[in-house]
């Protein structure tokens, strides 16, 4: 079933911000936490430090009615830096990869800041900030 949910980026501190999350929310993490030593190495992709490593690559945890508050820590190593206004986006987690390129097209129009749902190890996925600055995510997660 699709849904709709909100990514926040950290900087370094996700962990923390969901455990406290947790206690305030009396929910459990929807997933286990994944860390960024759990990415599977990439061609030409350097090396993480350790410290970055065992950064949280995701998590995500029910709020109210249904919601998912989801995060990430940025790394500045592979060029991230968080700014107000870019540690907050929409994610739109669709049933179908075609229904994620249908709406991944609409709120791309007239903006080069995107990165066209494609094929990654945990499912079909894309991002864009629009031509009103608000980012969208876009995640089909592969068949459990």
């Amino acid at each position: 079933m699709a849904y709709v949910s909100i990514y926040l980026n950290f900087a370094g501190n996700a962990e923390e911000a969901f455990n406290h999350y947790k206690s305030v929310f009396h929910t459990e993490f929807a997933g286990p936490l994944m860390r960024m030593k759990d990415i599977p190495p990439q061609p030409g992709e350097p090396a993480l430090s350790e410290s970055e490593q065992n950064k949280v690559m995701h998590v995500a945890l029910p709020i109210l009615s249904g919601t998912l508050l989801m995060a990430t820590d940025i790394l500045e190593s592979m060029g991230h830096k968080l700014i107000e206004g870019n540690n907050v986006t929409i994610s739109l987690n669709p049933d179908t990869k075609e229904e994620a390129d249908r709406l991944y097209k609409g709120l791309s129009e007239g903006v080069a800041d995107g990165v066209a749902p494609h094929d990654e190890f945990w499912g079909y996925w894309g991002t864009v900030k629009d031509r009103f600055g608000i980012r969208w995510m876009f995640n089909v997660m592969k068949a459990q």
